[in-house]
């Protein structure tokens, strides 16, 4: 079985964000730049049902991972490599695209790699937008199963539980199918200087929208871009008795 894998490269989520003066944008002069959180557990997931799929048989034979981005993402996709990926795909765009205009150019990987199993990350730290799974799903018209916290694939079938608000739901999904990941599906693990050295001589395949045929034109304009207002400090209370006397004299909430 072939497992095709998003990643995302961002501002690493140790670093503290600033805004360009103009507020254009986030400033990215200088600043750290890593896979996203969520997309190395998905990584990671895959990793295991290849590793599972050597043990036993069956499961998971490839691991493909692709990213859209600038030339940059080539290191996003060195790293996963180093973590178990066979094969990588940049596609490449400077532009800043949409969660549709993503979908759509996965949608066009999906196409021509023809993989049973797509896992993205639930969302990216720099966006939010919590969108891509589910419109590369409705393009592709495959099940999806988002927010997981346990995936297990037997046969045709892949059963994954997922968390909703009420507590935990479990789907049962024929292939081919998207995942999307929750923190607590599992622990990333670290890449060994071996198989970093490794990744460097693994396949790199780089290709562009339009070599897609995907139009990645947006309606979307962003008119500005500004830092979170500056919050005052908090403070402790003794009693309930202090805490409401406070929501109603100097909050004035009750």
């Amino acid at each position: 079985m072939k497992v095709l894998v998003a990643v995302k490269r961002v501002v690493d989520y140790n670093v503290k964000v600033r805004v360009k003066a103009d507020n254009s944008g986030v400033d990215l002069a200088n600043v750290k730049m890593s896979m996203n959180p969520f997309c190395e557990i998905a990584v990671e997931e895959a990793v295991r049902l290849k590793e599972l799929s050597i043990k036993e048989g069956g499961v998971a034979t490839e691991i493909v991972v692709v990213s859209i981005g600038p030339t940059t993402a080539q290191e996003q996709l060195r790293t996963a490599l180093a973590l178990g990926a066979d094969r990588a795909i940049l596609v490449e765009s400077a532009e800043d695209l949409t969660s549709l205009a993503v979908a759509k150019l996965l949608k066009a990987v999906v196409d021509k790699e023809q993989p049973q199993l797509m896992i993205l990350g639930k969302q990216a730290i720099d966006s939010d937008n919590n969108q891509t799974g589910q419109m590369l799903a409705a393009l592709t018209g495959y099940g999806q199963g988002t927010f997981a916290s346990k995936v297990e694939v037997a046969g045709d079938k892949v059963v994954v539980t997922r968390e909703v608000d009420g507590g935990a739901q479990t789907v049962s999904l024929s292939l081919p199918a998207i995942i999307t990941t929750d923190l607590r599906l599992n622990e990333p693990r670290y890449a060994s200087l071996p198989n970093i050295m490794k990744a460097k001589k693994k396949p790199l395949e780089v290709l562009t929208p339009e070599a897609l045929g995907v139009s990645t034109a947006s309606t979307n304009k962003t008119l500005k871009v500004e830092a979170p207002a500056a919050r005052s400090a908090g403070i402790k209370v003794k009693s309930v008795a202090e805490l409401v006397e406070k929501l109603k004299t100097e909050a004035k909430v009750i």
